[in-house]
């Protein structure tokens, strides 16, 4: 048989594994345009073909590996439908360089999405903090989506449009405590979960954050699979991850680093509040 490639699976790994594993042409083949009963005809639960539409933000500044991550582990979703958006189908750079090219326009993604997903960064999200189409944007995609979601300092930007006042969520371990600025309630942990708001701390745990959704809209062994194609296991040179097992010398340096950084994106914390009414 021919191996399928990824995008020709329709992004689906577990359909990749499924495939390669029973030696089955006819799974990999039909994997592109599979339905539902297709699925199950391919010997796959039916729950794991989707329709999912899902809407990637990006604006000049944002942290690529917050959108990077997260991407990875939806476009695993078969069926599904990942679209990276931002204001023109200009190429958006990165805060380290990283170049990626939009495939949608603010006026073309679908009015009504099952994901909208914000990435972080920091004088990017600063930025889109204060400009004004960016935040109406994803006022109004948020506001409909099945999902609303982020990653780091992404839900400073969902904040910002009001959708997290009343709503447990998270950020960067930096950032966090400028939450109840937009009315959430910080909870530190690496993914929370209120309701159908679903955010992610800093960058690393956009794959977390990517995983978690994944096996909310498949199942857990569907999640598995992809982990284990993407052989996500951990294990770090340092236990620096955090601010509550780096050296306190490591975490002077980053608060020292972000200090004044900090001080303003409060300060357009409290002017978008104040503005779209979030208080």
């Amino acid at each position: 048989m021919t191996t399928p490639t990824r995008r020709e699976l329709g992004g689906g790994l577990a359909a990749l594994a499924l495939a390669l594993v029973s030696g089955s042409p006819r799974a990999a083949e039909g994997a592109p345009s599979a339905s539902p009963s297709a699925a199950h005809d391919m010997g796959m639960p039916t729950g794991w073909m989707g329709r999912e539409k899902i809407a990637m933000l990006l604006y000049p500044g944002f942290t690529a590996l917050d959108l990077v991550g997260p991407h990875h582990m939806l476009t695993s979703l078969m069926g599904a439908e990942t679209r990276l958006v931002a204001r023109t189908r200009e190429p958006v750079r990165s805060e380290s360089g990283l170049v990626l090219v939009p495939d949608a326009s603010f006026a073309e993604v679908a009015a009504d999405l099952d994901i909208f997903f914000v990435p972080g960064g920091s004088n990017g999200t600063l930025a889109a903090m204060k400009d004004e189409e960016t935040v109406a944007f994803v006022a109004d995609r948020g506001g409909r989506a099945r999902f609303v979601t982020s990653v780091c300092t992404g839900s400073l930007i969902l904040g910002a449009a009001g959708l997290l006042k009343g709503y447990e969520a998270t950020s960067h371990w930096t950032t966090r405590s400028l939450l109840p600025v937009f009315g959430a309630v910080p909870v530190d942990r690496r993914v929370v979960r209120d309701r159908n708001r679903i955010t992610g701390a800093g960058v690393t745990a956009g794959l977390d954050f990517g995983l978690t959704l994944v096996g909310e809209l498949r199942d857990r062994l569907y999640a598995e699979t992809v982990q284990l194609l993407a052989e996500y296991a951990p294990e770090p040179p340092y236990a620096a991850g955090s601010p509550h097992t780096a050296p306190e010398p490591a975490k002077q340096l980053v608060e020292a680093m972000l200090g004044d950084f900090l001080v303003r994106l409060e300060a357009a914390g409290r002017e978008a509040a104040a503005r779209h009414g979030v208080r």
